[in-house]
Protein backbone atom coordinates (compact mmCIF):
# COMPACT_ATOMS: atom_id res chain seq x y z
CA UNK A 1 0.00 0.00 0.00
CA UNK A 2 1.75 3.09 -1.22
CA UNK A 3 0.11 7.09 -1.44
CA UNK A 4 1.38 10.35 -2.35
CA UNK A 5 2.02 13.21 -0.50
CA UNK A 6 0.30 15.36 -2.17
CA UNK A 7 -0.92 18.53 -0.40
CA UNK A 8 -4.17 18.27 -1.99
CA UNK A 9 -4.62 14.55 -1.27
CA UNK A 10 -4.09 15.50 2.40
CA UNK A 11 -6.34 18.08 2.32
CA UNK A 12 -9.27 15.29 1.51
CA UNK A 13 -7.90 12.82 4.16
CA UNK A 14 -8.08 15.64 6.60
CA UNK A 15 -11.71 16.88 5.69
CA UNK A 16 -12.70 13.22 4.93
CA UNK A 17 -11.65 12.86 8.71
CA UNK A 18 -13.52 15.97 10.17
CA UNK A 19 -16.34 14.77 8.62
CA UNK A 20 -16.57 11.50 10.01
CA UNK A 21 -15.55 13.38 13.78
CA UNK A 22 -18.82 15.98 13.55
CA UNK A 23 -21.47 13.08 12.58
CA UNK A 24 -19.86 10.90 14.84
CA UNK A 25 -20.04 13.31 17.27
CA UNK A 26 -23.69 14.27 16.26
CA UNK A 27 -24.92 11.03 16.88
CA UNK A 28 -23.07 10.39 20.36
CA UNK A 29 -24.97 13.61 21.38
CA UNK A 30 -28.15 12.11 20.20
CA UNK A 31 -27.69 9.18 21.75
CA UNK A 32 -26.58 9.71 25.14
CA UNK A 33 -22.78 8.73 24.32
CA UNK A 34 -19.53 10.20 24.97
CA UNK A 35 -19.53 14.09 23.80
CA UNK A 36 -18.01 15.31 20.53
CA UNK A 37 -15.15 17.23 22.87
CA UNK A 38 -14.88 13.81 24.35
CA UNK A 39 -14.04 12.25 20.86
CA UNK A 40 -11.72 15.46 20.13
CA UNK A 41 -10.02 14.66 23.27
CA UNK A 42 -9.31 10.69 22.28
CA UNK A 43 -8.54 11.60 18.82
CA UNK A 44 -4.90 12.53 19.94
CA UNK A 45 -3.54 11.76 23.55
CA UNK A 46 -0.46 13.45 24.64
CA UNK A 47 2.68 10.95 25.25
CA UNK A 48 4.70 12.42 27.71
CA UNK A 49 8.06 11.19 28.64
CA UNK A 50 7.70 8.37 30.92
CA UNK A 51 7.92 4.28 31.82
CA UNK A 52 5.20 2.87 30.05
CA UNK A 53 2.81 -0.03 31.89
CA UNK A 54 3.30 -3.58 31.87
CA UNK A 55 1.14 -5.33 28.97
CA UNK A 56 0.69 -8.75 27.46
CA UNK A 57 -1.24 -9.48 23.76
CA UNK A 58 -0.62 -12.33 21.07
CA UNK A 59 1.30 -11.02 17.61
CA UNK A 60 -0.83 -11.41 14.66
CA UNK A 61 1.36 -15.16 13.99
CA UNK A 62 -0.44 -16.33 17.16
CA UNK A 63 2.28 -15.64 19.62
CA UNK A 64 2.33 -14.26 23.03
CA UNK A 65 4.19 -11.14 23.69
CA UNK A 66 4.87 -8.36 26.43
CA UNK A 67 6.74 -5.34 26.29
CA UNK A 68 9.63 -7.23 27.52
CA UNK A 69 9.81 -8.74 24.30
CA UNK A 70 10.51 -5.84 22.19
CA UNK A 71 13.06 -4.63 25.10
CA UNK A 72 16.34 -3.16 22.66
CA UNK A 73 13.89 -2.04 20.08
CA UNK A 74 12.45 1.51 19.75
CA UNK A 75 8.54 1.33 19.11
CA UNK A 76 6.55 3.20 16.89
CA UNK A 77 2.62 2.38 17.60
CA UNK A 78 -0.51 2.73 16.60
CA UNK A 79 -3.93 2.03 18.16
CA UNK A 80 -6.72 1.40 15.24
CA UNK A 81 -8.74 -1.83 14.08
CA UNK A 82 -9.09 -3.51 10.95
CA UNK A 83 -12.25 -1.99 10.41
CA UNK A 84 -11.63 1.69 10.17
CA UNK A 85 -12.48 3.16 7.14
CA UNK A 86 -10.28 6.04 7.16
CA UNK A 87 -7.88 6.87 9.86
CA UNK A 88 -5.96 3.51 10.43
CA UNK A 89 -5.04 3.04 7.09
CA UNK A 90 -3.36 6.86 6.87
CA UNK A 91 -1.79 6.47 9.92
CA UNK A 92 -0.26 2.85 9.09
CA UNK A 93 0.54 4.72 5.38
CA UNK A 94 2.39 7.24 7.49
CA UNK A 95 4.35 5.17 9.55
CA UNK A 96 5.74 2.58 6.63
CA UNK A 97 6.54 5.47 4.79
CA UNK A 98 8.46 7.13 8.06
CA UNK A 99 10.09 3.42 8.18
CA UNK A 100 11.35 3.42 4.39
CA UNK A 101 12.80 6.60 4.80
CA UNK A 102 14.42 5.25 7.90
CA UNK A 103 16.47 3.02 5.55
CA UNK A 104 18.66 0.83 7.36
CA UNK A 105 18.13 2.75 10.51
CA UNK A 106 14.53 1.05 10.30
CA UNK A 107 16.26 -1.81 11.84
CA UNK A 108 16.51 -0.84 15.24
CA UNK A 109 12.80 0.51 15.12
CA UNK A 110 9.85 -2.25 15.71
CA UNK A 111 5.84 -0.58 14.20
CA UNK A 112 2.97 -2.08 16.57
CA UNK A 113 -0.48 -1.87 15.27
CA UNK A 114 -2.37 -2.54 18.50
CA UNK A 115 -6.02 -3.35 17.83
CA UNK A 116 -8.49 -1.63 19.92
CA UNK A 117 -11.54 -4.09 18.37
CA UNK A 118 -10.52 -7.59 19.81
CA UNK A 119 -13.59 -9.52 19.39
CA UNK A 120 -13.44 -9.17 15.27
CA UNK A 121 -9.48 -8.78 15.16
CA UNK A 122 -8.05 -11.77 15.61
CA UNK A 123 -4.16 -12.95 14.82
CA UNK A 124 -5.60 -14.25 11.32
CA UNK A 125 -7.37 -10.68 10.64
CA UNK A 126 -4.37 -8.55 11.83
CA UNK A 127 -1.96 -11.14 9.97
CA UNK A 128 -3.79 -10.05 6.35
CA UNK A 129 -4.35 -6.62 7.56
CA UNK A 130 -0.92 -5.65 9.04
CA UNK A 131 0.35 -7.16 5.77
CA UNK A 132 -1.13 -4.39 3.13
CA UNK A 133 1.40 -1.85 4.98
CA UNK A 134 5.25 -2.41 5.80
CA UNK A 135 6.61 -5.81 6.04
CA UNK A 136 8.13 -5.32 9.57
CA UNK A 137 4.63 -4.23 11.05
CA UNK A 138 3.57 -6.67 14.17
CA UNK A 139 -0.16 -6.67 14.69
CA UNK A 140 -1.17 -7.27 18.35
CA UNK A 141 -4.40 -8.27 19.64
CA UNK A 142 -5.51 -9.48 22.73
CA UNK A 143 -8.63 -10.01 25.18
CA UNK A 144 -10.60 -6.80 26.04
CA UNK A 145 -9.06 -6.39 29.68
CA UNK A 146 -5.13 -6.96 27.74
CA UNK A 147 -6.07 -4.17 25.46
CA UNK A 148 -7.05 -2.06 28.15
CA UNK A 149 -3.90 -2.74 29.82
CA UNK A 150 -1.94 -2.05 26.67
CA UNK A 151 -3.80 1.15 25.61
CA UNK A 152 -3.34 2.85 29.35
CA UNK A 153 0.56 1.98 29.02
CA UNK A 154 0.09 4.70 25.75
CA UNK A 155 -2.42 6.88 27.09
CA UNK A 156 -4.24 5.81 24.24
CA UNK A 157 -8.64 5.81 24.53
CA UNK A 158 -11.46 4.15 22.51
CA UNK A 159 -14.58 3.70 22.59
CA UNK A 160 -17.52 1.65 20.76
CA UNK A 161 -19.95 3.54 18.51
CA UNK A 162 -22.79 0.90 18.03
CA UNK A 163 -24.88 1.29 14.78
CA UNK A 164 -28.16 3.45 14.53
CA UNK A 165 -30.01 0.51 13.24
CA UNK A 166 -29.11 -2.06 16.18
CA UNK A 167 -26.60 -4.10 14.33
CA UNK A 168 -24.42 -5.38 16.82
CA UNK A 169 -22.11 -6.83 14.33
CA UNK A 170 -21.98 -3.15 12.25
CA UNK A 171 -19.97 -0.47 14.44
CA UNK A 172 -17.12 2.13 14.04
CA UNK A 173 -14.65 1.76 17.16
CA UNK A 174 -13.84 5.67 18.06
CA UNK A 175 -10.13 6.15 18.83
CA UNK A 176 -6.48 7.66 19.44
CA UNK A 177 -5.28 8.92 16.09
CA UNK A 178 -2.12 9.69 17.99
CA UNK A 179 1.31 7.05 16.74
CA UNK A 180 3.38 7.00 19.74
CA UNK A 181 7.44 6.24 20.40
CA UNK A 182 9.20 4.48 22.99
CA UNK A 183 12.92 4.02 23.26
CA UNK A 184 14.79 0.61 23.95
CA UNK A 185 14.09 1.27 27.64
CA UNK A 186 10.42 1.23 27.42
CA UNK A 187 10.44 5.06 28.02
CA UNK A 188 8.09 7.35 26.27
CA UNK A 189 10.11 9.54 24.02
CA UNK A 190 7.31 11.64 21.96
CA UNK A 191 3.96 10.88 19.87
CA UNK A 192 2.89 12.09 16.48
CA UNK A 193 -0.39 13.55 15.67
CA UNK A 194 -2.68 12.27 12.92
CA UNK A 195 -1.79 15.58 10.18
CA UNK A 196 2.61 14.15 11.05
CA UNK A 197 3.67 13.60 7.30
CA UNK A 198 6.19 10.86 6.96
CA UNK A 199 9.08 12.84 6.21
CA UNK A 200 8.54 14.77 9.71
CA UNK A 201 8.03 11.62 11.63
CA UNK A 202 11.17 10.18 9.84
CA UNK A 203 13.41 13.21 10.69
CA UNK A 204 11.74 13.35 14.57
CA UNK A 205 12.56 9.26 15.02
CA UNK A 206 16.38 10.08 13.70
CA UNK A 207 16.70 12.24 16.62
CA UNK A 208 16.34 9.90 19.02
CA UNK A 209 18.80 6.99 17.36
Amino acid sequence: MRGEGHPMARIIIYSALALFLVFTGYRMLNEGRPSLGTLRDMASAPFTPKQTHPFTLTDHNGQKVSDKSFRGQFLLVFFGYTHCPDVCPTGLLVMSQAMDLLGADAARVTPLFITVDPARDGPEQLKDYVANFHQRLVGLTGSEAQIEDAAKAYNARYVRLDSEDGDKENYFMGHTATTYLTGPDGVALTSFGHETSPEDMAAEIRKFL
